[in-house]
């Protein structure tokens, strides 16, 4: 009788091997790399020689089996820039979302994390590069004594090139870099190269605190006075002011976008741009709004492109069809850059000696609004906020809470008046020096004119700015300042816990009024 015959043989698996320091290797097949191709092996080395290190291997190869057999080990040795390569070339962004997106990884991912392996990564690993980007944004380790130039080709340095002092990244950028791989891990895992995402084991950099800084009654109205020295420019900062609108989005406006009957715009599409290279694309958030406009506003723009047809046919132009709002050729069929614009207005901010920049005429119109009492859903409409207001909560927290505590006033009566007279048949003349007409101006006025003419005589007491603000249907802080606006006339003597009081022709005002009406002068 013959014994039964030996069934196929089938390949090992797994083995322990004894490494020349005397020490245990366990090597574990775990199936074909997912990128070459090649045969692909766990390892784990275990200390020592003796039986128990023996029967440690033999657990460690079990487990390792387990693992592999349950597809819970890496499929792949790749390194991190293997994937960020393979993940940016599948991902469908904005230009330039993924020029941004390249150039993080160029300056910090690659050279921190680029050539460790994808399935080797950790939460202590993360938490590491999170802190160096916390530290230095060039990654010196805080050991660098070197002077950072102004660029890498030959040149002679000067006040451009300084000692290199330690600066960490913004938590913004560092989030939008925690964001880059999160992306990047979660399609390695769909991809199957690692079975967990790594990155849930360490601790996400927490998000900035929103902190918007509008600009001010004062600031706002000095940025209009000096920019409707252009008709053009003061139309584009006028129309940011009141819209919110994103500089893009106000760049790539047409006139057919404005419904000067309706009196709505709507804001379909933005321009991006990178270096010198400009192209038309969607809104931020892929949707276009519609934004109500008030009726200043309206007959602003009416005049403005009666201006605009003007100026075209003295150029022997038409505007073409689709003309932009916004534009330097005559016959308004380019868009004006984004970039140029930003630059424009941080000039024009420097002449005023202002620090801003032109997002934050978007929290302009965004604060304004609330103080004016308007819904966060309606402010979040109007700024192209996704969520349902929960952005504009986040970011405007501040002005919501106050808006709680005072009535509500229209934007449009807060706005400054444009330089811009219309006459009855429609047609408009634009002025150097805006005439502004606030409800504050109108007090001011009423009282310069009751001083003029002798109803209040020189040594007489203003009355009392509570009585104004009840007479005139204002705030009392509004009443304030129509009597600033006196005392920087030189009309009246203000003294702090004290009625304003007339000045006589010629009279000095005290101390206090000179050092107010210099700061008043500087700030207009």
């Amino acid at each position: 009788m013959t014994g039964r015959k030996a069934g196929p043989k089938t390949r090992q698996r797994g083995r322990i091997e004894e490494l020349p320091s005397g020490s245990l290797r366990v090597v574990v097949y775990a199936g074909q790399d997912a990128l070459t191709g090649k045969r692909n092996y766990r390892h784990e080395v275990i200390p020592g020689n003796s039986q128990e290190s023996w029967n440690e291997a033999e657990r460690a190869k079990t487990r390792i089996l387990n693992e592999v057999d349950e597809q819970r080990a890496p499929k792949t040795k790749a390194i991190v820039d293997v994937l960020l390569t393979r993940y940016l070339e599948n991902l469908d962004v904005d230009v330039s979302t993924m020029n941004g997106y390249v150039r993080k990884n160029r300056l910090h991912i690659s050279p921190l994390l680029g050539k460790l392996q994808v399935g080797k990564l950790d939460g202590e690993t993360f938490d590491s590069f999170y802190k160096v980007l916390r530290t230095c944004r060039l990654h010196c380790g805080g050991k660098g004594k070197f002077i950072e130039h102004r660029t890498k080709t030959q040149h002679e340095c000067d006040k451009r090139c300084k000692p290199h002092v330690c600066t960490g990244l913004a938590k913004s950028t560092i989030r939008q870099i925690h964001f880059i791989l999160s992306g990047a891990l979660q399609a390695a895992k769909r991809w199957k190269w690692i079975t967990i995402n790594p990155l849930e084991q360490s601790k996400p950099p927490s998000p900035p605190k929103p902190k918007p800084n509008p600009p001010n009654a004062a600031a706002a109205a000095a940025l209009i006075n000096e920019a409707f020295r252009d008709l053009d420019w003061g139309m584009f900062v006028w129309l940011s002011m009141v819209t919110g609108a994103r500089r893009g989005e106000l760049c790539a406006l047409k006139f057919e976008d404005l419904d000067l009957d309706t009196g709505i715009l709507t804001v379909a599409r933005s321009i991006g741009q990178e270096g010198g290279e400009t192209w038309e694309k969607d809104t931020k958030d892929h949707q276009q709004r519609r934004i109500a406009l008030d009726e200043e506003t309206l007959v602003l723009f009416r005049a403005y492109k009666l201006i605009c047809e003007e100026k075209a046919q003295e150029f022997g132009v038409r505007l073409v069809l689709g003309a932009r709002i916004f534009s330097n050729s005559p016959d308004h069929s380019t868009y004006l850059k984004p970039d140029s614009v930003t630059q424009r207005y941080g000039r024009m901010c420097a002449r005023l000696g202002l620090e801003t920049h032109l997002h934050e005429l978007r929290h302009y119109s965004a604060t304004e609004l609330i103080a004016s009492g308007v819904d966060v859903r309606t402010v979040a409409g109007r700024l192209g906020h996704s969520g349902g207001g929960t952005t504009t909560l986040r970011v405007y927290a501040a002005w919501f809470s106050e808006a709680d505590q005072r009535a509500a006033t229209s934007l449009g009566g807060r706005m400054p008046t444009a330089p811009v007279s219309i006459d009855q048949d429609g047609s408009a003349t634009t002025t150097i020096e805006p005439k502004l007409s606030g409800p504050y101006q109108k007090i001011a006025a009423d009282l310069r004119g009751a001083i003029t003419c002798g109803a209040l005589a020189p040594g007489t007491p203003l009355p009392p700015v509570v009585e104004l603000a009840n007479r005139y249907g204002v705030a009392p802080a509004t009443a304030h300042r129509a009597i600033a606006e006196l005392s920087a006339s030189g009309l009246v003597r203000v003294s702090r816990g004290k009625r304003a009081v007339v000045l006589a022709p010629g009279e000095e005002p005290a101390v206090a009024d000179v050092v107010s009406i210099k700061r008043k002068r500087k700030v207009d």
